[in-house]
């Protein structure tokens, strides 16, 4: 199995004031200032204090108030900054020494689901690794598309990318742009809200993927050997505390019926 990675991450420091942004993610989560202080086990006075800056917090009281929240690591370490400390989690590279554990795990994962396509991809979709399966689903697309860092979304959905061959085309974009907006309301990512607004101004339709009496949106992919249907699973390092591990996801893309099994296998 041949496996490419291609990773790129940094971590800006914000200017931003730590109660503007507490309140920022309280908000997105539909969340009171009465609830939040009740889950971190503070009182409601001193939650206003820390978001109106009368109050500074503690590094272990943002962190207290970022896991209340689900706020993802990047973040959390943008809040510390934004608070006068220094960032809690990690980000390092795949390259690096202490990665060298996770490399093998992710090439026994992808090795693990051939002849069937597996691919990692970083928060951005952008292609970090992928198994020998692949290549084939990316066959002939341009190489404005391919040039690293290749985001998946955009060369499956792209008019000169994989969108021609896809038989259920409005279908699943309608499954992709449901699930990057799901992803934008957890991350609050500048980079997926310009994704989305992209990937949005396709051509191609849109129809809901909820049709009765199933129970997946399947991927129709036309190739010269007929028509292909797959259903994807999603793997992610649930224990991760180190923001480039925290943001991978492991996609594969397994048969939806026994002709595309068979063909994979042949």
């Amino acid at each position: 199995m041949s496996t490419t990675y291609d990773f790129r991450v940094t971590i800006e420091r914000t200017e931003s004031a730590i109660g503007p942004l507490l309140r920022e993610w309280r908000n997105r989560r539909s969340i009171s200032q009465l609830d939040l202080s009740i889950e971190a086990d503070i009182s409601s006075r001193h939650l206003s204090f820390l978001e109106t800056g009368r109050s500074k917090p503690s590094r272990d009281m943002v962190l207290r108030l970022a896991e209340r929240l689900d706020i993802p690591l990047r973040e959390r370490n943008q809040l510390l900054l934004a608070a006068g400390f220094a960032p809690a989690y990690s980000t390092l590279d795949l390259d690096d020494d202490e990665m060298r554990p996770i490399r093998v795990a992710i090439d026994r994962v992808l090795g693990g689901y051939a002849p069937f396509p597996a691919l990692v991809v970083d928060r951005g979709w952008h292609l970090v690794a992928s198994n020998d399966a692949v290549p084939m689903l990316l066959t002939g697309l341009p190489d404005e598309l391919l040039a690293p860092p290749v985001n998946v979304l955009r060369a499956s959905l792209h008019p000169d990318g994989l969108a021609p061959r896809i038989a259920n085309l409005a279908e699943w974009r309608g499954h992709i742009l449901e699930r990057l907006a799901r992803e934008i309301a957890v991350t609050a990512s500048d980079e997926l809200r310009e994704l989305y607004d992209e990937l949005a101004s396709y051509p191609g339709g849109l129809e809901p993927g909820t049709a009765e009496g199933r129970v997946a949106v399947p991927l129709r992919l036309r190739t010269p050997d007929g028509e292909l249907a797959f259903i994807s699973t999603v793997t992610t390092f649930g224990t991760a505390v180190d923001v480039t591990l925290a943001e991978l996801s492991i996609e594969a893309f397994l048969p939806a019926n026994q002709e595309t099994a068979d063909a994979l296998r042949n």
